[in-house]
C-alpha cells in the first residue's frame, strides 16, 4: 500500500506567507533607496534581483507545500491566490528597478520617489498584517489594516495621474515620455498587487467571520 505524507496542518504556510511579506519590504526598501540616493545603481538593481529570485523560491516552496498537504489552513484556491499576488508585488517592484538601468536613467523624478515610498507603505502593512493571519481572534485587525491598504492604493492612483500630466506637460522628448511612462506604470502596478493581496486577505477574513 502507498504510504502518503500528511504535513501538519499549518504546513508551514503562515511561516513562508511571512517571510514573503519580509522580503517584500526588503526589496521596496532598496527600490526606495534606489530613487532616494540614485547612486551605484546596477549594484542596487542586482539586489533587487536576488530579492526577487529569493521571492520566487518562496513562492515555489509554498506551492510544493500545496501539493502535497491534505489539510490546508484556509482555503486552498486562497493560499494559491495569495502566493501569486505577494509575488506579483515584487515582480513589478524588480521591473521598475530594472527599467531604470535598461532605459540609462539619468535621474529619478519627484513622483517615482512618491511612487515607491507608497509602495514601501504598503509592504510594510503588509508585513504586519501576515502574522495575523495565524490568529483567528486578530482577523478583525487584518480589515483595519486592509483598509488602509486600499487607501494608499487610492493614493498611488493619484500620483502616477499627476505623474503623467507632469510628463506630458513638461517633457517633448517622445522617448523619455516613453521610458518614463513604463517606470510608473510599473510601480503603480506594485501598488495595485498590493492591494489585491489585501483583497485575498479580506475574503478570507469574511470566510471565517
Amino acid at each position: 500500500m502507498a504510504k502518503f505524507q500528511f504535513f501538519p496542518r499549518e504546513a508551514g504556510f503562515y511561516d513562508l506567507f511571512e517571510k514573503s511579506a519580509g522580503n517584500l519590504v526588503v526589496a521596496a526598501g532598496k527600490l526606495a533607496d534606489l530613487f532616494d540616493d540614485y547612486t551605484d545603481v546596477e549594484a542596487k538593481v542586482k539586489r533587487i534581483k536576488a530579492l526577487e529570485h529569493e521571492g520566487d523560491s518562496i513562492t515555489h516552496e509554498i506551492m510544493q507545500n500545496l501539493h502535497r498537504t491534505f489539510v490546508t489552513p484556509i482555503d486552498r484556491e486562497d493560499i494559491a491566490l495569495l502566493c501569486q499576488r505577494l509575488d506579483d508585488v515584487m515582480d513589478f517592484i524588480d521591473g521598475a528597478a530594472k527599467r531604470t538601468l535598461l532605459y540609462r536613467v539619468s535621474e529619478p523624478t519627484g513622483r517615482a520617489k512618491e511612487l515607491a515610498s507608497i509602495i514601501l507603505r504598503i509592504t510594510y502593512k503588509l508585513n504586519e498584517i501576515m502574522p495575523l493571519l495565524r490568529r483567528g481572534s486578530r482577523y478583525k485587525e487584518i480589515l483595519t489594516q486592509c483598509v488602509e491598504i486600499n487607501r494608499l492604493e487610492n493614493e498611488a492612483d493619484e500620483v502616477l495621474h499627476a505623474a503623467l500630466v507632469d510628463l506630458f506637460d513638461n517633457n517633448k522628448n517622445v522617448l523619455d515620455i516613453i521610458k518614463w511612462r513604463e517606470i510608473y506604470e510599473h510601480l503603480e502596478s506594485a501598488t495595485d498587487r498590493g492591494e489585491d493581496v489585501a483583497n485575498v486577505l479580506e475574503a478570507v477574513v469574511l470566510k471565517h467571520a
